[in-house]
């Protein structure tokens, strides 16, 4: 197994920017594929991002992408969002994740505890 715990988030103009930080424990973190998920007050948790273990793969979001990156340091067992020119619609609570795979990450993964993203306009 792995434990989460995100970092980073907090109050930001739209078109500024803020990263993320997801830092992990657990003997088999580079065995994991790690992504981003958000849940905005009264909507269902969506996928943003994700990136396989080796961080030779990545997903985005269509909501996100050429806006946000992923990325992780598995000598440092942290995984990164980079947002860049955020928009008010982004803000949410989000949430690393960790699963075996990408595709299984919807339905079968570690979550950590969240951390509150704002965008103001």
């Amino acid at each position: 197994q792995v434990q989460l715990v995100e970092s980073g988030g907090g109050l930001v103009q739209a078109g500024g920017s803020l990263r993320l930080s997801c830092a992990a424990s657990g003997r088999t973190f580079n065995n994991y594929a790690m992504g981003w998920f958000r849940q905005a007050p009264g909507k269902e948790r969506e996928f943003v991002a994700a990136i396989t273990w080796s961080g030779s793969g990545t997903a985005y979001a269509d909501s996100v992408k050429g806006r946000f990156t992923i990325s992780r340091d598995n000598a440092k067992n942290t995984v990164y969002l980079q947002m860049n020119s955020p928009k008010p619609e982004d803000t949410a609570v989000y949430y690393c994740a960790a699963a075996l795979t990408i595709q299984t990450m919807t339905s079968n993964a570690y979550w950590g505890q969240g951390t509150q993203v704002t965008v103001s306009s």
